[in-house]
C-alpha cells in the first residue's frame, strides 16, 4: 500500500507558529496548569449555555433520538484531545454554535415541518482528494445562477439569530462566520496558501454537517478516542439543513471529499444526485491531502503523528479510489450519473471542460457563465496567497509508491502522470 519511511520531522519542525499563537498557549503553563483548566470542554455545561442563551428552547430531535448522546461523546473525545490553548478556544466555540444551530434548525422545522417536504432536487456533489480541482471546480460551478452552494456565513448560522431580532447593530452572520473562517490563517498563515476560507464563499459539506456531531470535520480537526463518525446519520442531518436554506425547488451545487469513500450512502439520501469526480496523479493529491490534513489539526495542537496520518490517509483514499471503479461499475451506485473531469484538463481549459461536463449532465452551460468562469479565475490566479510546495517525499511517499498503491485508479481513469 506504499507505506509512509522514516520517521518525518513532526510539524513543530516544520512550521513556525505567529508570537501572538504561541504567546496564547503559554498562558496555561503560566499559571501552573493545562489549557484544559482555561478552556474546560464540558458537554453539559454547553448545553445549558445553548438553551439558557436560545430562551429554554427545546431540544427536539430531528429524527435522531441519539443525537446528544453523540454530543457527548464528541465533547468528551474533544476535551480528553492533547489541544492547546487556542486549539480548544476554536475547537469549543464550533461546539456550541454548532449546539446553537441545532437547536434553532430544529426549532424551525418542528415550526413549520413542511420544510422536510422540500424537495432538494439532483444535487451536483463535487468529490475528489485534495489538489486535484475540488475546490476550484465547486467555485466555477457555483457561478451557475442555476445552481446554488451553501455559503459558509449560512452554513454556520442557517437560522436567523434571536440577538439579532430588533437589534440593528447585531453582527450579520457574515461577519460572525469570520472567526471560524478567516481566523485559520490568522492562526497560521500559511494555511491560506493551501486553501482559503472565507465567509462569503461556498462551503463544504464537513461544515454544513457540524451539528449532526457525527459528521468528518471532527475527525478532521483532531485525532479523537473513542468517538466515530456515523455517515448515514450525517447524510440525513444535511438533507434536513438543505431543506431548511432552501425557499423554492432550487439545485443545490455541494463539495466534499470524504463522499467519495461514502457513495453508497450518499446516493441512499440523495438518489438522483450527479456526482463530479475529479482526478489527478497520486503523486501530486497525497502528499498534499496529508499536508492539508497535518494543518488543519495543527492549528489546535502541538501533537500530530505525522506518520501515522500519512499511511491512514492513503490507505483511505487508495480505498475510495481505486474502490469507486467497481462502485460505479457494479449498480451500487447509479454509474450513468457521474461525471469525470480531470485536473489536467480543467487547468488547460476551463471553459471547455466545463462545458463538455455540462454536457454529460444535460445542462446548458451559457455564454454567460463561461464569462463568469473566465472573469473569476482573472481575479483569482493560481498563488494568490502563496505556494503550497511540498514533495512525496516531504510526507513520507514517493511518486513510484503512490502510483504502485492506486494503479487500477490510474488506470481505469486513465490519470496522467505529473
Amino acid at each position: 500500500m506504499g507505506t509512509p519511511s522514516p520517521k518525518l520531522a513532526p510539524m513543530t519542525e516544520r512550521l513556525t507558529r505567529p508570537d501572538w499563537v504561541r504567546r496564547i498557549n503559554l498562558m496555561a503553563g503560566s499559571v501552573g496548569g493545562h489549557a484544559r483548566d482555561l478552556v474546560p470542554i464540558d458537554a453539559g455545561d454547553l448545553l445549558d449555555t445553548a438553551m439558557a442563551g436560545l430562551g429554554g428552547l427545546p431540544a427536539g430531535d430531528l429524527g435522531d433520538p441519539r443525537w446528544q448522546e453523540r454530543f457527548e461523546a464528541l465533547a468528551t473525545a474533544i476535551d480528553a484531545a492533547p489541544m492547546h490553548l487556542v486549539g480548544r478556544l476554536i475547537t469549543k466555540q464550533e461546539l456550541l454554535r454548532s449546539l446553537r444551530a441545532r437547536l434553532l434548525l430544529t426549532a424551525a422545522i418542528d415550526a413549520a415541518p413542511e420544510i422536510t417536504d422540500r424537495p432538494v432536487t439532483a444535487p451536483v456533489i463535487v468529490t475528489g482528494p485534495a489538489r486535484s480541482g475540488t475546490t476550484i471546480l465547486f467555485e466555477l460551478l457555483a457561478l451557475d445562477p442555476g445552481l446554488r452552494p451553501p455559503t459558509a456565513a449560512e452554513a454556520l448560522h442557517p437560522v436567523p439569530l434571536p440577538e439579532a431580532a430588533d437589534n440593528p447593530d447585531f453582527p450579520e452572520p457574515l461577519v460572525l462566520s469570520e472567526c471560524e473562517q478567516e481566523f485559520w490563517a490568522d492562526v497560521q498563515p500559511e494555511f491560506q496558501a493551501l486553501h482559503e476560507l472565507r465567509s462569503d464563499l461556498p462551503v463544504e459539506c464537513v461544515t454544513l454537517t457540524q451539528g449532526s456531531f457525527c459528521g468528518f470535520h471532527w475527525s478532521m480537526i483532531s485525532s479523537l478516542d473513542s468517538w466515530l463518525p456515523d455517515p448515514a446519520v450525517n447524510y440525513a442531518y444535511e438533507r434536513q439543513f438543505l431543506q431548511a436554506l432552501q425557499h423554492s425547488n432550487e439545485q443545490w451545487v455541494l463539495k466534499t471529499p470524504a463522499h467519495l469513500m461514502l457513495l453508497p450512502l450518499l446516493y441512499a439520501e440523495f438518489s438522483d444526485a450527479w456526482v463530479v469526480q475529479t482526478h489527478r496523479d497520486p503523486a501530486k493529491t497525497m502528499p498534499s491531502t496529508v499536508s492539508t490534513t497535518a494543518m488543519i489539526q495543527w492549528l489546535r495542537t502541538d501533537h500530530i503523528d505525522v506518520d501515522a496520518m500519512a499511511e491512514s490517509i492513503l490507505a483511505v483514499f487508495a480505498a475510495g479510489l481505486n474502490g469507486s471503479i467497481d462502485v460505479r461499475a457494479s449498480g451500487t451506485v447509479p454509474g450513468d450519473r457521474f461525471v469525470d473531469v480531470h485536473f489536467a484538463e480543467l487547468m488547460s481549459d476551463p471553459v471547455a471542460t466545463l462545458r463538455a461536463a455540462y454536457a454529460r449532465m444535460g445542462r446548458d452551460f451559457t455564454d454567460d457563465h463561461a464569462d463568469a468562469v473566465l472573469d473569476y479565475l482573472a481575479h483569482k490566479p493560481k498563488g494568490k496567497f502563496g505556494v503550497h510546495r511540498y514533495q512525496p517525499e516531504d510526507w513520507g511517499f514517493t511518486a513510484e509508491s503512490l502510483r504502485a498503491a492506486l494503479a487500477p485508479y490510474i488506470d481505469h481513469y486513465r490519470v496522467a502522470n505529473e
